[in-house]
């Protein structure tokens, strides 16, 4: 009787759990982040002058903010690519030598043609000048979008010939490791220098880049960096204590040596 009642509630529970999960079926549209995830680094495009080539052949041994965009699109990947611009020309860290961006277009029906008028029009829109190489424009077949966009959680939708998709862009650490999402179509040089510090791994960080990541961590809910309070509690406290701790400790050595002096 009792390992009756006993499958009774396994059948109840299992039942519950399969209704919970059609109940919440795989999201169609938006990102999914796969934090702390690998992406592939041998998926293949074309770039913005038709010739083959590999992502980690385009990102190297740099950290890669990666912006998925489809380039006819009459929404929202123009603003998207303007406000990183607009990111690009305000941070103090130079494209190709501290980084790297990468575009890639997730309509496989896009060539390599439009993705080089796209990639003149935005760096003719820079106040500065960088290397072309910093900032690369490029397409593929639906086979290679596919596992770029699974990698990164980023799911869109075909509505006729335009895409629902989400906004915003993906940092990835050289390794190929997902580190920060950035949502939105205007990005913060703050918050851009902080993800591309934090996806610089295994490399010697500048002075005030350490101290930077001490004093900001990113608060998910916000989705941008924050002052973080307690961090900078715990320093100040610790930096006092090693003061009196140091303070104690030449009190009591100058004590004892004026004892000697006086015997």
């Amino acid at each position: 009787m009792k390992k009756f009642k006993f499958s009774i509630i396994i059948v109840i529970l299992l039942t519950g759990f399969l209704s919970a999960e059609e109940s919440n079926p795989k999201q169609e549209i938006g990102i999914v982040e796969n934090l702390g995830e690998k992406i592939p680094l041998n998926i293949n495009f074309y770039d913005e002058y038709g010739k083959g080539v590999s992502l980690g052949e385009l990102m190297g041994d740099k950290p890669t903010l990666i912006a998925l965009v489809y380039y006819r699109c009459p929404g929202i990947c123009s603003p998207l690519l303007t406000g990183l611009a607009e990111g690009i020309d305000k941070v103090d860290l130079e494209p190709f030598k501290d980084y790297n961006i990468i575009t890639v277009s997730f309509d496989h029906t896009e060539g390599y043609i439009l993705a080089n008028e796209k990639k003149k029009n935005y760096l003719a829109g820079l106040t500065r000048e960088i290397n072309p190489q910093g900032w690369r424009f490029l397409t593929s077949d639906s086979i290679n979008i596919a596992r770029l966009t699974e990698a990164i959680g980023w799911n869109f939708k075909r509505v006729d010939d335009d895409f629902l998709h989400g906004t915003g862009v993906t940092i990835i650490s050289p390794d190929g490791k997902i580190v920060r999402y950035l949502y939105g179509t205007s990005f913060l040089p703050f918050d851009l220098k902080m993800a591309v510090t934090e996806a610089t791994e295994g490399r010697v960080g500048t002075t005030i880049a350490k101290l930077m990541q001490i004093c900001f961590s990113y608060d998910p809910g916000a989705r941008t960096y924050m002052l973080d309070v307690t961090r900078i509690s715990g320093v100040a406290i610790l930096f006092t204590l090693a003061i009196f701790i140091t303070i104690v400790v030449i009190r009591k050595k100058n004590k004892i040596n004026n004892t000697f002096k006086q015997i």
